[in-house]
């Protein structure tokens, strides 16, 4: 029996999550959980009373939110390498929480159309979009990974920020961004685990097709 029970949907950040899972090389058992009743019902909200995935459960400890769990899962299963060395820990947890806080509110405000004027954006925890992301892409610049040369945690939550923003539009397609992207994408684990989910939501789409009305 694993010691990791996973919750997720496969269209949902619940993909992050599987793909640190796979980075790591754990055991896990799959709890898929629907949209709707089932997600906002009392079992799972027993789970995450935000009734939202993803979500983990290790030695009986509930853990939230996709920056935690890649955080927490790098700790707890260290023998995989990634968590920070004592001379990446500034650069790791500056950027891992920089793409749970600024970053994440100010791709998610600029794509509802939120945009704050000039002289409120230092009411702000990012101040404008595109100083949030040509920041990050600074970053990166002439560097292969957020630590530096080696892959980390915080490449998988602040990777796949980067990632779905090439994919879908959501960030700039600054050239820093674009080969970070380019680079995460030929991981294994990340292969491994994209095929996963899409086989998941193909299974599911194919699904409501048969159940759908002729």
């Amino acid at each position: 029996m694993t010691s990791l029970i996973f919750y997720t949907n496969p269209m949902s950040r619940g993909q992050i999550v599987r793909w640190m899972l796979e980075e790591a090389g754990v055991a896990y058992e799959e709890r898929l959980v629907q949209y709707g009743p089932e997600m906002k019902g009392e079992a799972y909200r027993a789970i995450n009373p935000m009734g939202k995935v993803p979500a983990i459960v290790h030695k009986d400890k509930v853990v939230t939110e996709c920056a935690a769990i890649c955080a927490y899962v790098a700790e707890a299963f260290a023998d995989s390498g990634l968590a920070p060395q004592p001379h990446e820990r500034a650069d790791y947890y500056r950027w891992m929480f920089f793409g749970a806080g600024p970053l994440e509110q100010a791709i998610i405000n600029h794509a509802m159309g939120w945009e704050a004027p000039e002289d409120k954006q230092a009411m702000l925890g990012y101040g404008s979009y595109q100083l949030a992301a040509e920041t990050l892409a600074a970053w990166m610049e002439g560097r292969e990974y957020i630590c530096g040369d080696r892959f980390t945690a915080a490449d998988v939550y602040v990777g796949a920020q980067v990632d779905w923003g090439q994919a879908f539009g959501t960030l700039p397609a600054l050239p820093a961004f674009v080969a970070y992207a380019e680079r995460l994408r030929l991981r294994p684990a990340y292969i491994r685990a994209k095929a996963i989910d899409n086989d998941l939501i193909a299974a599911a789409k194919a699904a409501e097709t048969q159940g759908a009305p002729a």
